[in-house]
């Protein structure tokens, strides 16, 4: 079976879930964290080398004021305890997304854990955090038009695909293989799209807090039966030869 060495996936459907078993919202979210261990641990024994995933949205910020305060608070903890999950899973967490909204003392927390794993290198882990594709795009614009005018670029170097690459969030790591959405929604919601222009798609109605290693590793062999030098699925001799 193929594996694919980036997977990249949008964390939906907490409140669904929650709400499914009579519960809060901000209860959906509390479990969700904590399974985003479970999938870090499971990408890791499948030999998947790169794991993104959508935490947190420059649109979250319009939720109710209690959620997202939930949110906060559940970031917090979570990056308390990620330094030492980090260093038993050997795992190199990265932060991508306009920190600079969060709360100090989260900016300040981040900084520490992306210097404190920065060596480990079984599982490349990126969360993205008050993460927009739009704004992470308009970010890199402006960004190579400061160099230009600071004579760090020069003005009759033509604007790349390499060079926008280069000045996004995601720069230095590949472009995801396989992007999965959980709990049936069927979009990408700002996120990755300048990355996920050749990516494949796995979209299941499991929300968050039930996906699994067993759901992970249907969506794998989903994307290892397809094939991907001309699109749709592999036919019999190929599939007998992968």
């Amino acid at each position: 079976m193929r594996i694919p060495q980036h997977v990249a996936i949008i964390l939906d459907g907490n409140g669904r879930w929650a709400k499914a078993k009579g519960m809060p919202r901000t209860y959906g979210h509390t479990v969700g964290a904590k399974n985003v261990e479970t999938i870090c641990r499971a990408c890791h024994d499948m030999g998947i080398k790169y794991l993104t995933v959508y935490a947190f949205s420059t649109e979250n910020w319009t939720r109710p004021s209690d959620e997202v305060s939930t949110l906060m608070k559940l970031l917090r903890n979570y990056l308390a305890t990620c330094q030492k999950t980090a260093k038993k899973n050997n795992m190199n967490v990265h932060v991508i997304g306009d920190i600079s909204r969060l709360d100090k003392d989260i900016q300040e927390t981040i900084i520490k854990l992306e210097d404190a794993t920065k060596d480990y290198d079984g599982l490349y882990f990126t969360i993205a955090l008050n993460y927009g594709s739009r704004d992470e795009i308009t970010r890199a614009v402006n960004q190579i038009i400061k160099e230009r005018e600071d004579g760090q670029i020069s003005s009759d170097e033509p604007i790349t695909q390499e060079m926008i690459s280069q000045h996004l969030d995601t720069r230095g790591i590949p472009d995801p293989d396989l992007l999965v959405r959980t709990s049936g929604e069927e979009r990408l919601s700002n996120f990755l799209l300048w990355q996920c222009a050749y990516t494949e798609f796995y979209f299941t109605d499991v929300h968050w807090p039930d996906f699994n290693e067993k759901e992970l590793m249907k969506a794998v062999e989903v994307y290892s039966s397809r094939d991907r030098r001309y699109g749709g699925v592999k036919d019999t001799e190929d599939s007998a030869n992968a």
